[in-house]
This record gives structure tokens, sequence and C-alpha cells, in this order.
């Protein structure tokens, strides 16, 4: 595989595992984190201990502390930042980008203002940019432990979405190409609130009848709103929808799911989030998925008790019993 040059910007556990996946394919990797003490330590040490403690990272890794140092002349550009970060970090790179530097994100969710991502790139970068997605049910452990995972990869130019699969898949991950920008993001955003719910459902021992019915009625809202906002049904019965909400609503790994399971145990959400520890990118996607949600008044009851819980205008108990109490209705 040849080598390509890639700066790689964030450090959290996402970052790490996607940084550490393109040096084992042996690219050029730059790789930039927001904490500067820490990226140093990193760089001493070759080890991310906040995150994957004991994992030696490898020498061409190349830890870059100083960010438009770290993304000059490299063929792409990777962002693996929290959505709140997302316009901010573009802001800071746009003049310091080549004119041929392609820019592709890991991000999921919509940016403050309830905007999608490629939106928000394309107004910072310019429309002639090429942009892409990569999305999909992937923890970063298990990337990092090189067990089998299949995500989708976006773009809207067939030939540079082409040129990102194969830079990213190996023996052990596995890139699928689409164009569906808006479906891609969709469900990657509307996982997270699904993903609380479902926690919320096994913190409060409601059972496994209980999260199958959330997980497939929460399909059915996602499904909805992809309709109402032009993303493809084929996109979200794919990895990047189903495949995701599959995976954070069931496994304990996603910190969404985590938040929610604590939710139904009684905590409150800022003692959740504080348990936790890091951030729960479904707090804020809840808010702007109901934005969305209300704009093209699509029913989503499911995420409009997810948003009220977080909000503290009824409790879980509550919300479990305005779900159940629903008017009878064709499936």
């Amino acid at each position: 595989m040849s080598k390509t040059s890639i700066a790689v910007l964030g450090a959290g556990s996402w970052g790490t595992a996607l940084a550490l996946l393109l040096a084992r394919n042996h690219h050029r990797v730059r790789w930039w984190g927001h904490d500067k003490v820490r990226m140093q330590q990193v760089k001493k040490t070759h080890c991310n201990d906040k995150y994957f403690p004991g994992l030696i990272l490898p020498a061409a890794l190349e830890i870059e502390l100083d960010l438009t140092q770290c993304v000059q002349e490299v063929q792409h550009v990777l962002l693996v930042v929290p959505s709140h970060a997302f316009s901010t970090t573009l802001k800071s790179i746009a003049p310091h980008l080549s004119a041929n530097t392609g820019v592709l994100w890991g991000t999921k969710g919509l940016d403050a203002e309830g905007q999608w991502l490629h939106e928000v790139a394309a107004q910072q970068l310019g429309t002639q940019r090429q942009l892409a997605i990569l999305s999909g049910p992937s923890f970063a452990k298990e990337v990092v432990d090189e067990k089998p995972t299949a995500v989708t990869i976006a773009a809207e130019d067939k030939t540079y979405g082409e040129i990102l699969c194969k830079l990213f898949s190996n023996h052990y991950f596995r890139a699928y190409q689409n164009t569906d920008l808006i479906g891609v993001q969709l469900g990657g955003a509307v996982k997270n609130t699904l993903a609380i719910a479902a926690g919320i459902v096994d913190g409060s021992n409601l059972g496994a009848n209980a999260r199958s019915a959330l997980i497939t009625r929460g399909l059915a809202e996602m499904m909805r709103l992809g309709n109402a906002v032009g993303a493809k049904a084929a996109t979200l019965m794919g990895l990047a929808g189903v495949g995701d909400l599959i995976l954070t609503c069931t496994d304990n790994q996603s910190r969404n799911h985590r938040f929610g399971v604590l939710l139904g145990q009684g905590l409150s959400v800022e003692a959740a989030l504080q348990q936790i520890g890091q951030v729960v990118e479904g707090v804020k996607t809840t808010e702007r998925i109901q934005r969305l949600r209300a704009h093209h008044e699509v029913d989503m009851p499911i995420t409009q008790c997810v948003a009220e819980v977080l909000q503290d205008k009824i409790s879980v108990k509550q919300a479990v019993q305005q779900l159940m109490a629903r008017p009878l209705r064709f499936e």
C-alpha cells in the first residue's frame, strides 16, 4: 500500500484508534490533539494512557503540537473532534490547507446551530473542497484490538470515496462506499439519542422485550426523519444507520448507553455526566434532533421523551408511562 500523508485532528479514543489504524496501514500520519500538555506526554511516552492504558503507539505516528503545522501540505485531513468543536477547528485550519487537500471527519451529530456538518464544512472551506464522512458501528477499543469492523465512508465524489475506502481498509477494517451525506450523518446523530433511551431501559431493568421494542420503534423514528430531510432509506438500513443503532443500544462500551443506564438507575443528568467523565454527544445531539424534528413536523415520541428527561421536564418513570399510553396504531 503506497504511503499517503494524513493529518488526524483529535486525540480522544476514536481519534487515537483512527490515527493508529492509518499508521498501521503504513501511511504518513501527523496527529494533533487540543490538550497540548497531554500530547507532549504522548509524544514522550508513545502512550495515550487516558484512553488506552499500556498501548504502545508506533514511533512512525508523528505527534504535532501545532495545529497549523499539522495540516500543511498533507493529502487528507481527518477531523475526530466533538461536534461542538467542529466548526471552530475547521475555521482554524482553513487558511493553512493546500488547494488539493481533502477533508473528512469521524465526528457524529450536528453542529451547535443544528446544521449538517457537511454544510458547515462547505461554508468554512469552500464548495470546491473534497469532503467525506466516516461513520458506522465502530467502538474504538475494538479497532485498536484489530477486531473485525465495517464502516461507511460517504463522499459525493465517487472517486474520492473510493480513494478513502482503500486508504482505511485492511485485514480487520473494511470501509463501504456511499454518496448519501445526509443519511450517513442522520444515522450517526439519531443513534446517540436512541442509545440514551436504550440505556435508560436497561438501567431501569425494564427487560429485553422493552429494549428490543425501543430499538425497533427508534429505527422507525430515524426512517421518518430521514424521509423528511432527504436521506436514502437504504443508507439508514445500512451500517451508518441500523448498524450503528444496534451497536450503541446494546453495548456498554457506548458512552451514550452508559449515560442512559445511570439515568435509569436514578442519577441526575449532571451526576451521570460527571460519572462518565467524557463527552456524551447524545446530550447536545438530542436537543438538535428535537429542533430538526419539530421543524419538519415529524412524529418522534422516543426522541421527544429523551429530550424532556434531559431537560428535567419529566422523570424516567413518566417517560415510560407516556410511551406506553400512546394511542394504539398500525405499525
